[in-house]
């Protein structure tokens, strides 16, 4: 069973294969600035600080042999393993975030594998005022301020585990999302920010977001593939009194 064993990226050593390349990757891409990012700062504006805060945690997970539904397990159980880690308190809790590194997992996989988990899993996250993005090479997701960069490319695939932010508003209204999935997410996220965001056009636009899901759902207008199936493990409730510092703060991806 997975043993939760987690590595502060700034000790990682070179001899530590896939882990060190992925702690250059979040080094050498995420927290520097990119030419054909479409704005200022780090491509990640997210990760600079927590480097230096020491908050990022990496974890290898070994796959081979296992199912996709074994994976989600182990997945999963890192959404609670996140809300009890340390940091828990004060501007370190919330630059806290999670990396699993799955080494066996071929380029080929991962648009499969890597993405089916994220999209199934994300509800669950997003729910505990969490967001995970999926990483690999094959990510064609855009940057928000360039279509054509690339920010979600990894040499290794992963998931990140972060708290949610208030600019990750994008990621949980993509029309590409069935309209009972967007409900949960935008009414987690109007549960989380609503007390402490003071731009009332920002909380305007979540709230209209929401409306459009709700009255999708209510007429009926749902997309014409099958909804997924609902994750089978029952989730838990967190404790963690700063699940909800997020909202304090404002930064994503791209």
């Amino acid at each position: 069973m997975e043993s939760y064993t987690l590595i502060e990226l700034n000790q990682i050593q070179t001899d530590l294969g896939c882990l060190s390349k992925t702690a250059e990757w979040v080094k050498n891409f995420l927290a520097k600035p990119h030419p054909n990012l479409g704005r200022s700062g780090a491509v990640c504006p997210f990760a600079p600080r927590a480097l230096k805060l020491n908050t990022v945690w990496l974890a290898e997970i070994r796959t081979a042999g296992m199912s996709q539904s074994q994976i989600e397990q182990i997945v999963y159980r890192y959404r609670d393993r996140f809300l009890e880690l340390e940091p828990n308190s004060g501007e370190k809790a919330f630059y806290k975030a999670i990396m699993l590194v799955f080494p066996d997992v071929s380029e080929e996989q991962a648009p499969e594998l890597i993405d089916g988990i994220q999209r199934k899993l994300k509800p669950f996250f997003v729910e505990q005022g969490l967001m995970i993005g999926e990483f690999h090479q094959r990510n064609n997701s855009p940057g928000l301020h360039n279509p054509n960069f690339r920010p979600l490319r990894s040499p290794i695939p992963m998931l990140a585990i972060r708290f949610m932010a208030e600019t990750d508003l994008p990621f949980l209204e993509r029309l590409t999302d069935e309209p009972q999935i967007r409900v949960r997410y935008l009414q987690a996220y109007l549960d989380r920010m609503e007390p402490i965001i003071k731009d009332e056009q920002k909380l305007s636009k979540a709230r209209q977001a929401l409306a459009l899901a709700q009255s999708q759902l209510a007429e009926g207008q749902l997309s014409k593939k099958p909804v997924s199936q609902a994750y089978t493990v029952t989730p838990k409730v967190s404790k963690c009194p700063f699940a909800r510092l997020a909202r304090v703060f404002g930064y994503a991806i791209g």
